[in-house]
């Protein structure tokens, strides 16, 4: 009996997992710049080269078909997070992002992938910037999040956050964050 109910517990907790809002898998997120929780280096912002930190991650779930990348700052004073860079379509079988990643629409390397608008009005809009906090405003913390997708989405260039949350809303199969700190 008790191999029986353990079983049907585990047929439950899978069920479980398979329902829409189920919590989702955990993508462990790292970068070799800069630790979880710690400054990210100075070349990385707009006081240095202004160049995207290298990633990489794993645990990415199975079926993941592609991914998805937001970095903003909720520490910005502004209504809503700045945002630093969008970038998707993201090969599920790929595991990292290169240092300095160009400001392209379209990328070659991964292949296929998009880069969405940051937050910023005028210079360069597409693509990454690095933490720019206002002088003296503290400690702002940027969040590095990623999504894995269940399919491939039919997306074109330049959608900012707002457009790319919604359009993958319901395909996200697990999530990942790292968040880095900087202040002036």
């Amino acid at each position: 009996m008790p191999r029986r109910l353990a079983t049907l517990l585990g047929l439950v907790v899978l069920a479980t997992a398979c329902v829409k809002g189920a919590p989702k898998m955990a993508i462990e997120l790292h970068s070799a710049a800069f630790e979880s929780g710690a400054a990210i280096p100075k070349k990385y912002s707009e006081d240095g080269s202004d160049v995207s930190p290298p990633l990489s991650w794993g645990n990415v779930p199975p079926g993941t078909r592609e991914l998805a990348l937001v970095v903003d700052d909720p520490d910005a004073p502004t209504a809503e997070p700045w945002v630093h860079w969008v970038i998707y379509k993201i090969p599920g079988d790929a595991t990292s992002l290169a240092e300095n990643m160009p400001p392209e629409r379209r990328l070659k390397n991964p292949s296929g992938a998009l880069q969405g608008r940051n937050s910023w009005k005028s210079g360069r809009t597409i693509g990454y910037r690095g933490p720019a906090p206002p002088p003296g405003s503290g400690t702002h913390h940027y969040r590095f999040h990623l999504y894995a997708l269940d399919a491939a989405m039919d997306l074109g260039p330049e959608l900012d956050k707002a457009a790319l949350l919604r359009a993958i809303e319901g395909h996200v199969l697990g999530e990942g964050e790292l968040v880095g700190t900087y202040r002036r």
